[in-house]
């Protein structure tokens, strides 16, 4: 596994390129990975819903749920689907547009400086053994290729805006993930 020479791309990533992201601001280096859980519909993991949430595609009427979503413009870097296959909608150089009002270490608008990865999958049902693997693997490429990201630099998009979310979930096992950094 590896990242193009710019250290936008990873190489083996399917790309469903989304129309949100921008340019981070000037001179602000990636110091943080923020973990997501999504699944659409909820709990259901089959489809490309996923990828038509993330490029402004999602038909409100062909589940209720969409009705809600219908309209808000996100994305992430990168997911890791429930087979370990990668999708990558923002290059990792971009701004994706994934973790809202936020703040890590008193630094608010994580956006900025951080890389967003999700995980095809929600809080109370456990993730793949695969989806765990390739995310050590793309941590461990994004911290050689991106070094301002520290070993505590990893954390979930409920630790960066707490009480308003709460993936990727109980059902996420931070230590398996620490093991596999080990």
């Amino acid at each position: 596994m590896k990242l193009s020479t710019e250290g936008a791309w990873l190489e083996e990533a399917r790309r469903v390129l989304s129309p949100n992201y921008d340019a981070r601001p000037p001179e602000c280096e990636i110091t943080l990975i923020v973990v997501h859980g999504i699944s659409l519909p909820p709990g259901e993991y089959t489809g490309t819903w996923i990828d038509e949430f993330f490029t402004n595609c999602l038909d409100g009427a062909a589940h209720p749920y969409f009705a809600e979503i219908e309209g808000m413009r996100v994305s992430s870097h990168l997911l890791i689907r429930r087979d370990g296959e990668f999708v990558q909608y923002v290059p990792f150089t971009g701004r994706a547009w994934h973790a809202g009002k936020s703040c890590y270490r008193n630094r608010e608008a994580c956006n900025d400086f951080a890389v967003g990865i999700e995980l095809e999958g929600c809080d109370d049902q456990p993730y793949e053994e695969i989806q765990y693997r390739r995310l050590a693997d793309v941590i461990t490429l994004l911290r050689a290729g991106f070094p301002g990201i520290g070993a505590q630099d990893v954390v979930g998009h409920s630790d960066i805006a707490p009480g308003r979310k709460s993936d990727p979930g109980p059902a996420f096992d931070w230590n398996r993930l620490r093991r596999r950094l080990a």
